[in-house]
């Protein structure tokens, strides 16, 4: 009996918890067993709902029509919880409270003023809170300890290894390419086509990492989104142009200021697909693995050599646990041509 009676109060302890380092560095205790997560922003929901759904408990802005059906059913209706980092963050901690996660996560940047937020917002509402870096080279790094973090780490190591493949097959394409003799490519973004990436910044990753010569490129002074003018594009005439802005990629050809620019000259202006989440950035996070597949078939396409229906296809299904309709496949593809929905 009273071996019985100890055994029944080991049962009803409470669940350890367990010390994890995040990407800033930071030891944070948290639950041996994560069952709900709340994401501080738009790439770290993307994130948390690639590896594991079912923790996710609400979108930072809610999922528009044209979203919907590149997400799995039953995560499609979850609720709008607004965002604690980023652009016109409103989640406040009572509603951060109010859901009572297991974790929060961040994915993105790691410097000192999300470390501070971190720490404030965990002292604050004693809910352990991780940073993890989202620079595109950390990406394997990034799966492998949100796996473990969250109880999955064999799909965690899945994905990490599908992204190393995806890597070192661009690497083999841009060994023999010298830099000088890579694509100029420029990033439009905003209806105008005149707001744009520098070199170097988490929006324009994934032109670099294809193997593009970002244009604009001020030798590392300035980072970060940044407004051109009509002048600096035409002097940088980019040989290819990519945006997810569909009234600038509708409007550009007839554009007679763009007329002279070569992208536009040879109809080299490509439409990034931004359901359910951005090709190019929109946001910044995992979405932009499918993106670089498709932007190295635009800057290579006699070297890629890949299909990029079969390419979506195994990407929305591994990623974003959803099997594409036929209807649906066909939309996301006709978008990438410059067809969007309207």
């Amino acid at each position: 009996m009273r071996y019985l009676v100890l055994i029944l109060a080991l049962l009803a302890l409470p669940a350890q918890a367990r010390s994890i380092t995040d990407s800033a560095g930071r030891v944070v205790d948290i639950p041996d067993e994560i069952g709900t997560v709340f994401a501080a922003g738009p790439p770290a929901s993307i994130l948390v709902y690639i590896m594991k759904p079912e923790a996710l408990t609400g979108w930072p802005r809610a999922l528009r029509a044209e979203e919907r059906p590149y997400i799995a059913e039953p995560f499609r209706d979850l609720p709008e919880t607004g965002r604690i980092t980023g652009r016109g963050g409103e989640a406040n901690l009572e509603r951060v409270l109010q859901i009572n996660p297991d974790l929060i996560v961040d994915f993105g940047s790691v410097r000192d003023t999300y470390v501070d937020l971190a720490n404030r917002v965990q002292e604050q509402t004693g809910i352990p809170y991780i940073l993890i870096d989202g620079r595109f080279e950390n990406t394997p790094q990034a799966l492998r300890l949100l796996g473990e973090v969250l109880g999955v780490p064999e799909r965690g190591e899945a994905l990490a290894r599908d992204v190393e493949r995806t890597f070192a097959r661009i690497d083999a394409i841009l060994a023999d390419v010298p830099p000088e003799a890579r694509p100029r490519v420029y990033l439009a973004r905003g209806p105008e086509g005149l707001e744009t990436g520098m070199k170097g910044s988490i929006n324009t990753e994934i032109i670099e990492r294809a193997g593009g010569r970002n244009v604009a490129d001020d030798g590392g002074a300035t980072r970060g989104l940044v407004q051109a003018s009509m002048e600096q594009v035409i002097v940088a005439n980019p040989e290819i142009i990519v945006t997810w802005d569909r009234n600038f990629h509708a409007s550009v050809f007839d554009d007679p200021l763009w007329q002279g620019i070569e992208a536009v000259r040879e109809g080299r202006v490509y439409l990034s697909p931004t359901a359910p989440f951005g090709w190019i950035d929109r946001p910044p996070s995992l979405n932009r693995m499918m993106g670089l597949r498709w932007m190295a078939g635009l800057l290579y396409p006699d070297r890629w050599e890949d299909d990029l229906r079969r390419d979506t296809r195994e990407f929305y299904e591994l990623y974003y646990h959803v099997e594409l309709s036929d209807e649906d496949l066909e939309g996301v593809l006709e978008w990438a041509e410059g067809r969007p929905p309207r």
